[in-house]
């Protein structure tokens, strides 16, 4: 599938792009201060809306999932998250703004959508805050208090299926766990359990020597182990595995890239894994029969 580009019209740095559920629209974030709202087809793509209520830069984007109608959420510099929801066609509104961290909200991420509309983020200032809408239209927070002291950078929600349950019988209860990447150069997993969120592994998982910048919670479709890949400003990338639950993470560096990673991301189905990173390039990657990763591609900018 050959590349395509897409004009923002943003005036400074672009953070983050976020494709829709369908594929037929991304948003942008960016130092400007805007959201970008684009339609893209096979071979041109249109300016749909801009959306600007954020006084700092905009540092990631999150579209929700359709069943929740057409909402976006966006966090910034200024401290907040805003959920936009669009009512007529291309006319977009503030749903709901949360302005209770203390500085940056440098990542976001909604939960799967089995356990309802739900968006966790976090912050410079060391707090993970999970708010959850509620029936009555008010939003229901709770908040990871010293998540990573030294501030969060980066979230993702786990798959609501635990591994192996599409091969097991009977229903389980959802799955509810976070796993974040800080400043402290640590990734950590967290749990809902009793109502409140406590850490699930311990020690945290440690083999970055540098800021981590991403996340990502791979989907398991029923597979039987858990995965998480994890992107550091010391230019690796670690994958994180673990069998059964309680079981210890295994952590093992799927490549050094010898320049700051940014970004790391899952295909739909988990077998693949795309890096971005600091060489400006994006590179995508398989695990092999053996455990090695093999790049597969390498995207040109």
């Amino acid at each position: 599938m050959p590349g395509q580009k897409i004009e923002t019209d943003h005036r400074d740095s672009v953070h983050d792009v976020s494709m829709d559920y369908y594929g037929k629209r991304v948003a942008t974030a960016s130092s400007d201060t805007t959201i970008k709202i684009i339609g893209i087809g096979s071979s041109s793509s249109q300016h749909l809306a801009t959306l600007s209520a954020h006084r700092g830069p905009v540092w990631q984007v999150a579209w929700a999932h359709p069943k929740f109608g057409s909402v976006l959420a966006s966090c910034s510099y200024d401290g907040k998250v805003i959920v936009w929801k669009e009512g007529n066609q291309n006319e977009w509104s503030q749903f709901q703004v949360f302005d209770n961290h203390k500085s940056s909200v440098n990542s976001i991420a909604w939960a799967p959508h089995e356990l309802g509309l739900c968006l966790a983020c976090g912050s410079s200032d060391g707090t993970i805050s999970i708010y959850r809408a509620q029936p009555d239209g008010t939003w229901d927070t709770s908040k990871i208090d010293q998540a990573h002291p030294t501030g969060v950078t980066s979230v993702t929600w786990a798959p609501s299926t635990a591994p192996g349950a599409l091969v097991g019988s009977g229903v389980s209860e959802p799955v509810q766990k976070i796993a974040s990447g800080g400043c402290d150069n640590t990734v950590k997993v967290w749990k809902l359990y009793n109502g409140g969120w406590k850490m699930d592994c311990f020690p945290a998982l440690q083999k970055h020597s540098d800021w981590v910048r991403d996340v990502a919670w791979a989907p398991n479709l029923g597979l039987p182990k858990t995965t998480i890949a994890s992107g550091s400003e010391d230019g690796t990338v670690v994958v994180w595995t673990v069998a059964n639950e309680g079981d210890q993470w295994e952590g093992k560096v799927m490549k050094d890239f010898k320049a700051a990673v940014w970004r790391v991301s899952w295909s739909l189905t988990g077998n693949l894994l795309a890096v971005a990173s600091g060489d400006n390039n994006v590179s995508l990657w398989k695990e092999e029969a053996d455990g090695d990763w093999q790049e597969v591609q390498m995207l040109n900018q």
